[in-house]
């Protein structure tokens, strides 16, 4: 059943890219916002990247962090980070535990052929480990502006 407003995240913990391990719920900042994402280097995945690391310094003004979540390795969110000039944090989950945990790798379907992937979806998280807001099936283009906005109002 997918996680829902008002839910309570289960504690994780993943990588980096440069290997930092990062745990959740965090007090680090405030807020958190964890987006999943398919792959890295896809036109779609890659436009997200950028339009919140675009906005980071606005989330960091609201005392949230953002993190970029997906099942590829530290060394593909590496790559992929230097390749695009990236500065939001990728977190790697390739044994899709925290994607699974939070009910984003569902069957998808593509020129008729149907495979499992990462929906892409977006979580905004409380310091204290409740959802705030969740965004499903997320059209790319102004979603982080989107959830900026968002958050303008929670704050």
């Amino acid at each position: 059943m997918a996680l829902q407003v008002n839910d309570l995240i289960s504690p994780f913990t993943l990588s980096d890219a440069s290997g930092k391990t990062w745990t959740f719920p965090t007090d680090a900042s405030r807020l958190t916002v964890l987006y999943f994402y398919p792959k890295d280097n896809t036109a779609g995945c890659t436009t997200e990247a950028k339009e919140f690391s675009a906005l980071l310094s606005e989330f960091s003004r609201l005392d949230t962090q953002v993190f970029g979540i997906s099942p590829d390795t530290a060394a593909s969110h590496r790559k992929f980070t230097e390749k695009q000039a990236l500065s939001v944090t990728l977190l790697s989950d390739p044994e899709k535990t925290v994607i699974g945990a939070f009910c984003v790798w569902v069957q998808k379907k593509l020129y008729g052929r149907e495979y499992m992937g990462v929906e892409r979806s977006t979580f905004v998280i409380h310091s204290t480990g409740k959802i705030l807001a969740v965004w499903n099936k997320v059209k790319v283009k102004g979603h982080a502006a989107e959830v900026l906005q968002t958050l303008q109002t929670l704050v």
